[in-house]
């Protein structure tokens, strides 16, 4: 059996037949909980060993270097004290236990000694029923992955971005399971790239969206513009996407292109899949923020548009009402002798004339599109 399988249902996690949950597996903390230890297994030949589902990590490292295999430490939101003894256990550095207790880090990977540290920011679409100027449209968590010759550790943070699915889907396949800890590095590097694949076809449409809204016909009586908050908004979402994918590239292409002694040589390759997908995401990633910027500008120009418009009609109404302004203001002067005063037609002749004169300018204003 190939890797091939698995690597074609890492990309399409939509056609995935749902599994029900199992005890043990990788989940949120409870909050009533006294470890943030949420699942540690010890795994030989790509299966999970019998009587592992209660093994501290201290137990399961010992069990693995006495009978060989890997432990899968799975840990959500650990404090200082609580990380403190695993840390001392399987010998982290200071420097890459502070950055997975603290969080908010930016996408990397460092090696310390025998250990490879892996920061994954994780993304998550918010559904709404109608994007407003305060939609939350993603949110993001983080994985750091501790990888050793004979350990995976996994630090979870965030309230989404579980590995429960992936640890099971893992262990449905044994001979990619059996490649070692690194094999468990790809499979979730895998799993983050491909909810960016996800969360991009949502805000894709979310763009598609506005777009059709700011270039569609505005109803009558609304004004122009009024769209430019939700843009905004959507363009600070998408920035947030970027923040989590960019930074990403550089580690994947290390991982795919360079050989190291913790990555087996045959699940290296694979990461090769990994950085394109990644990289096709960025590519979209970086143009959601252009098209955003363009329909922002075009939302702009419009509402300048629209604000010219009223402001030819208003002015053509003032000329218009010039005409009749000025009439009865030179008929309004208090002089005694005065032409038409004492006519009997004088009044009809000046409202006739008013009348003609507001007419023809009315008339000239909308053949050139004033009004």
């Amino acid at each position: 059996m190939s890797m091939l399988p698995y690597l074609r249902a890492a990309v399409r996690p939509a056609l995935r037949r749902s599994t029900p949950a199992q005890p043990g597996y990788d989940t949120t903390r409870d909050p009533s909980a006294s470890s943030a230890v949420v699942d540690c297994a010890v795994y030989r030949d790509g299966r999970r060993a019998l009587g592992s589902a209660r093994l501290t990590p201290r137990e399961a490292i010992a069990r693995v270097r006495e009978g060989g295999g890997f432990a899968w430490i799975g840990l959500h939101e650990p404090t200082e004290a609580e990380f403190a003894g695993i840390a001392a256990t399987f010998g982290l550095h200071p420097l890459a236990v502070e950055d997975a207790v603290h969080a908010h880090q930016r996408p990397k990977l460092e090696r310390y000694d025998d250990t490879l540290f892996t920061v994954f920011k994780t993304i998550h679409y918010v559904d709404h029923a109608e994007l407003t100027a305060t939609s939350e449209v993603v949110e993001t968590g983080e994985v750091m992955c501790f990888t050793g010759p004979d350990f995976v550790i996994t630090v979870r943070h965030g309230g989404q971005g579980s590995l429960k699915g992936l640890r099971h889907r893992l262990q449905d396949d044994p001979e990619l399971l059996a490649k070692g800890p690194s094999s468990v590095l790809h499979s979730i590097a895998d799993h983050v790239v491909d909810g960016y694949i996800a969360v991009a076809a949502a805000v894709q449409d979310d763009i598609d969206e506005v777009e059709s809204e700011v270039f569609a016909a505005p109803a009558k009586g609304s004004a122009r513009g009024g769209d430019a908050g939700r843009i905004y908004q959507l363009k600070r979402e998408v920035l947030e996407f970027k923040r989590a994918v960019a930074p990403l590239l550089r580690p994947m292409e290390l991982l795919s292109e360079r050989p190291m002694r913790l990555v087996d040589p045959a699940i290296q390759k694979y990461f090769r899949d990994v950085a394109d997908h990644l990289a096709r995401v960025h590519e979209q990633v970086v143009g959601f923020d252009e098209l955003l910027n363009s329909i922002l500008q075009a939302n702009l120009a419009q509402a300048t548009v629209a604000q010219n418009e009223d402001m030819r009609k208003i002015t053509s109404w003032a000329a218009i009402i010039a005409v009749p302004t000025m009439i009865c203001g030179v008929y309004g002067m208090n002089f005694e002798h005065m032409p038409e005063l004492r006519w009997r037609y004088g009044y009809p002749m000046v409202m006739a004339t008013i009348v003609g004169i507001c007419f023809t300018i009315h008339r000239a204003l909308r053949r050139h599109g004033w009004l």
